[in-house]
């Protein structure tokens, strides 16, 4: 009986072992997905990069800001009618679009179609960007 527990022991210990050198069968699966989740969020903004045209002479203009690294952008815009309402923003590509903050706060740029932009000039277009309802920059 002794002899028994004895090698069953020992059989433990040596499975133990060798399943110490493998990885867990999910753990490539997680890789792959801790990858793809770790993905840059500027890979999509990257796109956005250039003249977006709003309605009654408004603009936005991305270029990326290669001094401050990758995701970070320059946004030079006219989002209103009057003369104040323009100027040069500092932005952040997150998950969602590009962050940045104006004046009138802090604000998320994110892509959408006309519809989205919340204006019946703009309901034709596929590729815009928003930055709040009623606030929308396409391209053709």
């Amino acid at each position: 009986m002794i002899k028994t527990a004895l090698a069953l022991s020992t059989m433990i210990l040596i499975s133990e072992c060798s399943s110490e050198n493998e990885p867990p069968a999910s753990s490539t699966a997680t890789s792959d997905t801790a990858t793809e989740q770790n993905q840059p969020h500027y890979e999509t903004t990257d796109q956005w990069v250039g003249r977006w045209i709003g309605v009654e002479g408004l603009f936005l203009e991305i270029s990326k800001d290669e001094s401050a690294g990758p995701g970070q952008y320059l946004l030079e815009m006219q989002y209103g009618l009057d003369a104040e309402q323009s100027g040069t923003f500092e932005g952040q590509a997150t998950a969602e679009g590009i962050n940045f903050s104006r004046e009138d706060g802090q604000q998320l740029l994110r892509a959408g179609d006309g519809e989205d932009t919340g204006m019946k000039w703009l309901l034709e277009k596929e590729d815009c960007l928003i930055a709040a309802t009623g606030e929308g920059y396409c391209r053709d």
